[in-house]
C-alpha cells in the first residue's frame, strides 16, 4: 500500500481535478478503458474491493501504459473524493484542472 502522505496527495488530486474543471472517470470499467487509450493522468484504486480481481489488473496495466498507479485504503474515501455518494473501486484523472502541480508531485514521488 502506498504511503499515507502520497494517498493523501491523491486523494487532494482526485478532489481539485474534480472541483476546478478538470475530468474523472469512476469505476474499474471506465477507467480500465482510460488506461487503455492512454488518456489517463493518474489512476487510484481501493484495497478493501472484494474480490480483488475486480482491481488487481490495473497497477500492470497503468505500469504497461506508464501511467502512474496509486492503491488507497477504501472505496468510500475514493467515492467521497471523486464527489459521488456510492463508493466505487478506482478513478483516473483525464483532465487535471488545477491539480496538475499535485498530479506531477505524486508522478515525481513515483518515479512514473
Amino acid at each position: 500500500m502506498a504511503a499515507k502522505d502520497i494517498t493523501g496527495k491523491v486523494l487532494e488530486a482526485i478532489e481539485v481535478a474534480r472541483s476546478t474543471g478538470g475530468s474523472l472517470k469512476k469505476g474499474t470499467n471506465e477507467v480500465t478503458k482510460s488506461i487503455e487509450r492512454q488518456t489517463a493522468k493518474l489512476v487510484a484504486y481501493a484495497a478493501d474491493v472484494q474480490p480483488k480481481e475486480i482491481v488487481m489488473h490495473l497497477p500492470l496495466l497503468a505500469k504497461e501504459k506508464g501511467v502512474p498507479c496509486v492503491e488507497v485504503k477504501s472505496r468510500e474515501e475514493l467515492g467521497n473524493a471523486a464527489g459521488i455518494t456510492v463508493s466505487t473501486a478506482a478513478v483516473a484523472i483525464i483532465a487535471e484542472g488545477d491539480a496538475k502541480a499535485i498530479v506531477k508531485e505524486i508522478k515525481d514521488e513515483l518515479g512514473a
